[in-house]
């Protein structure tokens, strides 16, 4: 009696630390018929269909019956752009959301997303993605590609003065690439942050966070040699072009 109790014990332990080891993240690892590895994605020729499923970590926009979304799995990360969505579904994805996405894989200035008229099923399962430090990939490309759109992290980086096309705006951030906008209008926020010696521009995307949020605010108190941790998004736009979530200031 007593081996039978053991061995019944172990099983039941086997199974709790099994379920334990998702870690409230119920279903990333599986994939429904027809749908394709993020490998499969990856390979797939631009401008052809894609089936994925994925899990919402940020929602971008809404607007006429259109979502644009930041999603990912366990493996990579997928944009997806003006999918067709109602404004009653769109109030459904909440982070961590499961989501069947059809649509057509394409390319915009380095950019791959999914667009062309995607459409989205809402699925049972939850992930949520922890931040991947890509701070030593900065500048070395081959490698930041394959995060591409994925939810990341940079620490110990430098405020630098705001220079862009060889012009200095003298301050530590600019409304709109050119600061040719404002606050009141919601305009983007580009700053530049430097780490061993070489110098990167970030985006604050007002789409994804307008002037009401935090980190909007918090780097519109950057000073020049402030020192930084971020976390962010990592978009492509002819080269990184990470839309930040969070800053804080050393």
């Amino acid at each position: 009696m007593k081996k039978k109790l053991v061995l019944t014990m172990a099983l039941a332990l086997t199974l709790s630390l099994a379920a334990c080891g998702k870690g409230g993240n119920d279903g990333a690892d599986k994939k429904s018929d027809g749908v394709m590895t993020y490998a499969e994605y990856m390979d797939a020729a631009l401008d052809s269909e894609v089936v994925i499923e994925t899990y919402v970590q940020a929602k971008q926009s809404w607007w006429e019956d259109k979502a644009t979304l930041y999603t990912q799995d366990k493996d990579g990360a997928y944009f997806i752009y003006n999918a067709v969505c109602s404004e009653a579904d769109y109030a459904k994805l909440t982070p961590g959301t499961k989501i069947k996405v059809t649509g057509y894989k394409t390319e915009w200035s380095g950019e791959v997303e999914v667009a062309e008229g995607a459409t989205i099923e809402i699925e049972d399962g939850s992930f949520t993605a922890s931040a991947t430090d890509v701070t030593d990939l900065l500048g070395k490309e081959e490698e930041l590609i394959k995060h591409q759109n994925e939810f990341v992290s940079f620490k110990g980086m430098t405020v630098e003065t705001y220079e862009k096309d060889g012009q200095s705006y003298d301050c530590a951030f600019v409304y709109n690439d050119d600061n040719s906008g404002s606050a009141d209008s919601n305009s983007d926020l580009y700053f530049n942050v430097s780490k061993d010696g070489q110098t990167y521009t970030f985006c604050v995307e007002s789409y994804l966070c307008d002037s009401s949020t935090d980190v909007y605010k918090a780097v519109e108190g950057l000073k020049v040699g402030d020192t930084v941790d971020m976390e962010g998004y990592l978009y492509w736009y002819n080269g990184a072009n990470p839309h930040i979530t969070s800053v804080s200031v050393k």
